[in-house]
């Protein structure tokens, strides 16, 4: 019922308004109204009932309500309303930045359709959200926090899992999505340095992080990982305050739901690989191929031989091949069957080729890979590989089951 407001007529003798009994009879209507939403439609209103009606844990006090909303409040004023925090299933916060739908075109003129980070089942999302921070593992939780040092030495297995484990829309990053924000960095020139080299920037010395061994930026001994956001505005995605931090360097980042198989390119389709329960095993029947004539994702045959999908290549000319020295320099490697333009938009959207064949505008981004089994993306770079790190670099050599202390990993979060 809408709230019924008394008439109190014209002034100063209330000419023409409600009597005393029609506007007793409004009040009593709204009164009614708030004790029954307050779970009192009895007339008797109770601290348990009102936490029941309102859906709040009895196990939590009304002090932690308050603080939550204090927090996101806060973090969305201060961002511009750019980023906010969401609360997992254990009721720990986690720092996100929203990135709003957008079509390929704005990229690229040549490319067309809403980009697939945005797209899950099929269904358009209006945004996404992406850990502002790399991630750290806490109670057995993926959060995004500022100032801790990322956690490293785990597999993709178990950051997947930790991940998951915030809660329904709560996932490891995702290939698509980091694309969407990488083509973002590149079209607003703001792609992002960082920590390649030992607590500070490789192109600028100036620009330095705090290490949490205590060194001092530029020692090559010890644990040259960085605080998350601890550096300048140099190292966030857009240049600001309000942007992703450490895209670039720091520890390299597993994606989720792309994948190479004996060479061949494989995905899960558009971003449904954020999805709590789709199959992310090796043996999972949600990778798909591409097709190389056409761009449309085929069941793989299994062996990563698939007739006519994209492959890596070491060189050569076979039929749907691509390769290069870095990953602003993959090209078309088929003199015969090259990979169509329906083919290579897909690959662009996804980062997995440069969408503007100009090697200069990736800033020598690492590219590599491993034509042998199961790999899985990591991307971004680590605190080492100076001018080789970068928010384009794609490195496809790492099975899901190593570890090492240059390997990390970030949330996200798609509403479901």
């Amino acid at each position: 019922m809408a709230k019924q407001t008394i008439n109190q007529g014209t002034a100063p003798t209330g000419a023409g308004g409600d009597t005393f009994r029609t506007g007793s009879a409004k009040l009593q209507a709204n009164d009614n109204e708030l004790y029954t939403h307050l779970g009192a439609a009895d007339g008797t209103l109770t601290v348990d009932k009102t936490r029941a009606a309102l859906g709040i844990d009895a196990n939590k006090s009304e002090l932690t309500i308050l603080i939550k909303d204090s927090l996101r409040q806060s973090v969305e004023v201060a961002s511009g309303g750019l980023q906010t925090v969401l609360y997992t299933a254990k009721g720990q916060p986690t720092y996100m930045n929203i990135i709003q739908k957008y079509d390929m075109s704005t990229i690229d003129a040549s490319l067309s359709g809403t980009h697939p980070a945005f797209i899950v089942d099929g269904v358009e999302k209006p945004e996404i959200f992406i850990g502002t921070y790399q991630g750290r593992i806490v109670n057995g939780e993926l959060l995004s926090l500022p100032n801790v040092e990322p956690s490293h030495s785990t597999n993709y297995d178990n950051f997947l899992t930790a991940a998951r484990a915030c809660g329904n829309g709560h996932h490891l990053i995702t290939n698509a999505e980091w694309s969407a924000v990488a083509l973002q960095c590149y079209k607003g020139n703001t792609q992002p340095l960082g920590n390649t080299y030992y607590g500070r920037s490789s192109e600028n010395p100036l620009l330095v992080g705090r290490r949490p061994d205590g060194l001092a930026p530029g020692n090559t001994t010890g644990s040259a990982r960085t605080l998350t956001g601890s550096g300048p505005v140099q190292w966030r995605h857009n240049g600001k305050e309000n942007g992703i931090a450490d895209l670039s360097g720091n520890v390299w980042e597993w994606n989720s739901g792309m994948r190479i198989f004996n060479g061949e390119i494989q995905v899960i389709a558009d971003n449904n690989a954020s999805k709590l329960a789709i199959g992310l095993g090796a043996a999972s029947t949600e990778w798909k191929a591409i097709d190389g004539a056409t761009g449309n994702l085929v069941t793989p045959d299994g062996a990563g031989t698939t007739v006519g999908t994209i492959k890596y290549a070491d060189g050569g000319t076979a039929d749907y091949t691509i390769n290069g020295g870095s990953f602003g320099a993959i090209r078309n490697l088929s003199t015969t069957k090259p990979v169509t333009a329906a083919a290579l938009a897909r690959l662009k959207a996804l980062c997995l080729y440069p969408h503007t064949e100009n090697t200069a505008s990736y800033n020598g981004d690492y590219f590599g890979k491993s034509m042998t089994g199961e790999t899985l993306p990591i991307r971004g770079g680590g605190w080492y590989n100076a001018a080789s790190a970068g928010v384009f670099s794609l490195y496809l050599s790492d099975a899901r089951s190593n570890t090492n202390a240059s390997l990390g990993a970030r949330p996200a979060f798609v509403n479901l």
